[in-house]
Formats: C-alpha cells, structure tokens, sequence
C-alpha cells in the first residue's frame, strides 16, 4: 500500500510539473511588446471579455513574430494594431490556408469605447479572402509626430508637403490613405506642429488645434534625423521605410532612418527623453502623452507634435479555425 502511494506522490508531482510548463491549460496570446499600443490595447480588449492576466499566457511579441508563433501553433490567439489589409496576415493565411479573424462582441465594443479613444468599425468580408462574413472590430489612426526640439518650422513644412504630394511614389499599401482630405485625422486635443499647420491651411484646410512652440531652429538643424517605427513584421516599419525614403529624396540636406522600435509608447517616450526626432504611433497614446495618462503618468510629453494622419489603425485579431476558438470568450 505504502508503495502505492509513494507511486501515485510521483505521478501527481509529474503531472503538475507538466502542466505547469504547459501553462496549465492556458490558452496563449499574443498582446504585443511590453511598452507598445498593442500590449495598452490588448489587455482593454480581453478586459471587456472579463479575461484577466492570470487567465492567458502572454506573449509579447510584435505582429510578425507572433503570426510565426500562430503559424506553428505555439500561439493560439494574436492580437495586432494593422492597416487594412494586413500583409502580414495575407502571408500567415498563404501559410496555414485556415485563418480565422474574431470580432469585438456589441457589448465589449461599447466597453472600448468608453474606456479609450478606439471606436467601433466594420471590416467588409470582401478585405481578406477568408472571411465568410464582416467583422466588428475597434479603430484609431496612425500619425506622425514631430520632436519641437529638432524639428524647426520648414521642415516641419516640408514632411508635411512630401507625406502628401509624393504618397503616390510611396508603393505601401497603406500610403494611399495620405491625402489631403485625410490630414487631420487624428489630430484631435494634440498640439500641432507650426510647420505643419501652415501647409495645411495654405491648401484650405481649417486647423483648430493648439500650435506647439518651438525649440529648434532652421540656422542650427542636424542633417541625421531618426524616425521611430514599429516591428518589421508590422505595418510601420516597412512604410515607415517608404516615407523616409521620399522625403531623403525631396527635401534637401535631410537625412532620415526609420529604426524598429515597439512602436507607439516607445517613440513617444524617445521623443520626449531626446532619443528621436520622429515617431509614429497610434494617437490614442499620443493624447495620453501629452495628459500625461496612462503608460505616461508622471512623464508628460511636452516636445511631440503633430505633423500629420497616415492611415486608420484597425484592430484585427486572428487564430487558426483548428484552435476551435470562435470568441474571446473562450480564453477564461
């Protein structure tokens, strides 16, 4: 008897240690690097659903590592901040051909919008070949923000001017959304860049916003300027490339890197501390900055402004259908 039990001790000792490097059972998502928009938003959205941390198995990887993780069956639900369409999930698809997208429920929709500056927004089924039916998802729009340190009033002028007048050279998928007619959006309760504003007006657009005040100057500009993007498995960082390229190309004496970073929160910040003299981000955080809320509570961001609207910022959430996972519901 006694050996029995001794036995049975084991087997339920290896048991716990197994289950225990499995994750207990959890199923595990992909929510984003620490520090970025995707990690802010991702843990908002399974919020809604009632998900807390201890209910999943995090992974904070950027979209691409992540759609890897999803391809291999190492991560069961992934979540990314992406224009539409998403390369990067057309690839994913082309892989696995069993791509499944969830949509945001009426009542988790309602809880993002009231708690964040996302709002509601239908993906037609005709986006990716895979969808049988719309989705109802979240937006927010990407933007350029501007270091009032390093970026004087002409330049200003002139990422502005060649964000919009040479998009069309710009081969990203996501540079047909900046035109004119879309400038501003997601401008709203930022301070905007003066060099900005004035390309703006002089082609008929009414600006409201707040101007930022200046500390560089045209007379002491540096030639080398760094833009901070995203994850190169994400949308910034390859059209973040793309508009650096053009404006190397058409403004004068300029010299701009895009670097991968993880995105939004983290080009902020190195905005704020001196380390970039551009950044891109969803303007949600922007706000959140410039208040002083959220991931910047105690570090306001005083010297990021805006330049200008890039493309709409859509949540999209994907799985494979041999995960059986048809909501976020089933991650409790």
């Amino acid at each position: 008897m006694k050996k029995k039990l001794i036995g049975l001790l084991i087997l339920l000792v290896v048991f716990v240690v197994v289950l225990t490097a499995c994750g207990g059972g959890k199923k595990s998502v992909a929510i984003g690097p620490p520090a970025s928009e995707t990690n802010n938003v991702s843990k908002l959205i399974l919020k809604s659903y009632g998900v807390d941390d201890k209910d999943y198995k995090p992974f904070l990887e950027g979209f691409g590592d992540a759609a890897d993780g999803v391809q291999d069956g190492n991560i069961d639900v992934s979540i990314g901040i992406l224009g539409l369409p998403a390369a990067s999930i057309e690839s994913l698809q082309a892989s696995v051909g069993d791509v499944k997208m969830l949509g945001l429920s009426d009542k988790a929709i309602e809880y993002i919008e009231k708690n964040s500056g996302y709002k509601k927004l239908t993906i037609p089924k005709d986006t990716y070949d895979f969808l049988t039916e719309d989705i109802n998802t979240v937006t927010a729009y990407a933007i350029l923000l501007g270091n009032t340190d390093t970026i004087d009033e002409e330049m200003g002028y002139e990422l502005a001017k060649s964000m919009i007048e040479n998009a069309s050279e710009n081969t990203h998928a996501q540079a047909k959304q900046m035109i004119l007619e879309n400038a501003l959006r997601g401008a709203e309760g930022l301070l905007i860049h003066p060099g900005a504003k004035k390309y703006y007006e002089e082609n008929g657009l009414k600006v409201e916003n707040e101007v930022a005040q200046l500390k560089a100057d045209a007379k002491t500009r540096k030639k080398e300027f760094v833009l901070g993007t995203g994850s190169q498995g994400g949308t910034y960082y390859p059209l973040g490339g793309e508009m650096a390229n053009l404006w190397n190309k058409y403004i004068d004496g300029v010299h701009v890197t895009n670097t991968e970073t993880g995105a939004s929160v983290e080009n902020l910040s190195s905005i704020r501390d001196g380390l970039m003299d551009l950044g891109m981000s969803v303007h949600v955080p922007a706000q959140q900055a410039l208040k002083g809320e959220a991931e910047f509570k105690g570090n306001t961001v005083e010297n990021a402004a805006f330049i200008g609207h890039i493309y709409p910022e859509v949540i999209q959430i994907v799985t494979r259908e041999k995960s059986k996972i048809k909501s976020l519901d089933a991650i409790k």
